[in-house]
């Protein structure tokens, strides 16, 4: 059929076996939404990786077509708030995990999940962000609304090599923030000083079981990994500091005690990106708009073809990705 198009399915079997395909559907085969869009491009998140590699309980629907970002154009809407030739985004809201998703030629969604593509963006730039990047500078205005500035100390960073924390850097650093990057990708070193980073630590010093308490190295933190290392950066945040904490590539467990909050009035914010109200989001991406230097989104950005999706998924997972992988989704070969 003319109007089918390709997309990437994930589904198990009686014996739970997940298997991982490309198919053509057509759009009566989507699910309920109020608003068409004609996707222009995607990204690859680490909760994609989890989703397509089965490592995590990501996908609470089968089948399922992955991708929790997209961008695109309307191309039908029963929505008052949507028309034809509008240019949308979506991050989140459950789409790729019980929603059809974004590794398709086309969505179905409901309009009030979607944001207008910011005019500072095309969208390939707003897929590099995508919800990595858009969940760094949910973590920057978190640490402002508490009161951080970087005349109070350096900000950590975690998982500095990866989505979140590429662009966390990016955005600190611009903002004024000494930046210490933390990566277990010693080779990477010249990327994260690129996009700003000041310092380089191994991630060893933050990864294993620490002690409650430890010498006061930092004013705030960004972390995207969760476990001892979250743990070990909230005992080493400096007096009245604040952690925003948006991930778990190390692990869902926090092995910490109460003595920074208590003997420090350390804070931990925690960062929801998927659920958030429509102003939100877009007093994030206004600031990403400002707050984002275009060259260094470009330099830690990477554009793969649709088919190379479920390798990209597997090798984020297993730690081997660098930055934002970005997918077109207007030029798929073999669209039917």
């Amino acid at each position: 059929m003319s109007d089918s198009f390709k997309a990437v399915l994930i589904s198990r079997d009686e014996a739970g076996t997940q298997r991982v395909e490309v198919v053509e559907l057509t759009p009566d085969e989507l699910m309920d939404g109020d608003v068409d869009v004609a996707l222009e491009a995607t990204t690859i998140n680490y909760k994609d990786g989890l989703a397509i590699t089965g490592k995590s309980p990501v996908v609470r629907r089968w089948p399922m077509i992955p991708g929790v970002d997209f961008a695109g154009t309307v191309i039908a809407s029963r929505n008052p708030d949507w028309m034809p030739g509008d240019r949308v985004v979506l991050n989140g809201w459950g789409v790729g995990e019980t929603h059809y998703g974004a590794f398709a030629g086309r969505a179905r969604v409901k309009g009030d999940w979607l944001i207008r593509l910011p005019e500072a963006f095309s969208p390939r730039q707003a897929m590099a962000i995508g919800t990595a990047g858009y969940t760094a500078m949910l973590c920057v205005l978190a640490l402002e609304r508490f009161g951080c500035s970087p005349d109070q100390g350096p900000v950590v960073v975690t998982g500095a090599a990866g989505g979140v924390g590429s662009v966390a850097v990016a955005l600190l650093s611009k903002l004024g923030w000494h930046v210490i990057a933390s990566t277990g990708r010693p080779d990477e070193a010249g990327f994260l000083s690129d996009l700003g980073a000041a310092e380089i630590i191994d991630r060893a010093e933050l990864s294993a079981p620490g002690k409650p308490l430890g010498k006061e190295r930092w004013a705030a933190g960004v972390d995207a990994v969760g476990s001892h290392t979250l743990a070990n950066v909230l005992a080493q945040t400096r007096r009245d500091g604040a952690v925003a904490c948006c991930g778990l590539a190390q692990g869902m467990d926090l092995p910490a005690s109460v003595a920074p909050f208590i003997l420090r009035g350390v804070a931990l914010l925690g960062v929801d990106s998927v659920m958030l109200p429509r102003e939100r989001r877009e007093a994030a991406w206004r600031r990403l708009a400002t707050d984002l230097d275009p060259q260094k989104l470009a330099a830690l950005t990477t554009e793969i073809g649709f088919d190379d999706i479920p390798g990209a998924a597997r090798a984020i997972v297993d730690g081997h990705v660098r930055g934002r992988i970005v997918v077109g989704l207007d030029r798929m070969a073999g669209d039917a």
